[in-house]
């Protein structure tokens, strides 16, 4: 289904990952101009792309950057069971099986290419830079799920009961968790439209998909200093879902030499649609600058890609 809006074409897509699941994919490209960059969108959990994140891939694809996006097995209009993680690394894959698959077309081989991860797409988007670390020319990393915050965390003896039950009843609706919605959202309209956005999952989550929650938290805080391409890293003050100390970690010792953060006072956890209009511009400022300055300074990743071809080259005559 494609369409025109104003200065950009809309388009979606279902594909079959590598298990014969239909998930659901989707695009915002710049219409009369080459794409700057390439964005691929990694949304949060219970989340999805072409709804929730349309006002974000709207505001980067009207700055001239092609947006791609794609709803995780479980979540959004893709198959599986509603709101079920059974194994990141499963995501990891689809993610990147799409994205690279996009990349690799002949009209984007020589654009640069960038990840934008919110919450658990912060993770997922840490988890395809560590799968493949020279591919990626960046990201933006928006309240990463490296931690989640004391306030939506369960007891620990509550975690280890539930984690002992995991598989045998891995996909049961019974880990005690507060509305998250209540907590990541500031503006109250837009908590009423998430709750009445049919493809965002608002019951508690799974016994596996929490397992898999703070198993991929736990190695994604471990192994901080590994991450070295360039990012951006934001997050609100006042968030009480991800943890921001730890985004402030993964600044101080990854091994990146191209690293930003931005702390928001009084913002909380949905920074990219969940505050009021004029923080949300303050947030999307910070975020195409940064977008801006390093998809104009030259594409590295190929000068090297080309360079070690040549070099090949030079090698086998």
């Amino acid at each position: 289904m494609a369409r025109d809006a104003g200065n950009l074409k809309y388009d979606e897509e279902f594909i079959l990952n590598s298990r014969e699941l239909k998930l659901f994919t989707c695009q915002w490209i710049p219409l009369n101009q080459e794409p700057k960059a390439l964005i691929f969108i990694c949304h949060g959990y219970a989340m999805e792309c072409s709804i929730t994140m349309n006002s974000t891939a709207n505001r980067l694809a009207n700055q001239g950057f092609a947006v791609y996006g794609i709803d995780y097995e479980g979540h959004g209009k893709s198959s599986g069971l509603e709101g079920y993680v059974e194994s990141m690394d499963k995501i990891i894959e689809d993610c990147s099986e799409h994205f690279t698959s996009i990349c690799e077309k002949k009209e984007n081989r020589g654009k640069m290419r960038y990840l934008l991860g919110e919450s658990m797409g912060g993770a997922v988007a840490l988890l395809l830079h560590r799968k493949q670390p020279n591919f990626w020319d960046g990201a933006v990393l928006v309240a990463p799920m490296c931690k989640l915050a004391d306030d939506v965390k369960p007891h620990p003896v509550v975690i280890n009961v539930l984690t002992k039950l995991c598989n045998v009843i891995p996909t049961w609706r019974i880990i005690p968790s507060k509305d998250i919605i209540d907590v990541a959202f500031k503006v109250p309209q837009v908590r009423q439209q998430i709750r009445a956005n049919p493809y965002c999952y608002k019951g508690r989550p799974r016994l596996k998909t929490g397992y898999e929650l703070l198993r991929t938290t736990g190695n994604i805080e471990k192994r901080l200093e590994e991450v070295s391409f360039p990012f951006m890293v934001l997050h609100g003050e006042e968030d009480r879902v991800t943890d921001k100390s730890v985004s402030s970690q993964l600044f101080n010792v990854a091994s990146s030499t191209d690293k930003t953060i931005k702390l928001y006072p009084g913002m909380w956890h949905g920074l990219l649609y969940g505050e009021p209009l004029e923080n949300i511009d303050i947030v999307f400022k910070d975020i195409i600058e940064w977008l801006e300055k390093r998809a104009t300074q030259g594409n590295t990743r190929l000068e090297r890609e080309l360079k070690q071809r040549n070099d090949c080259l030079s090698m086998s005559k």
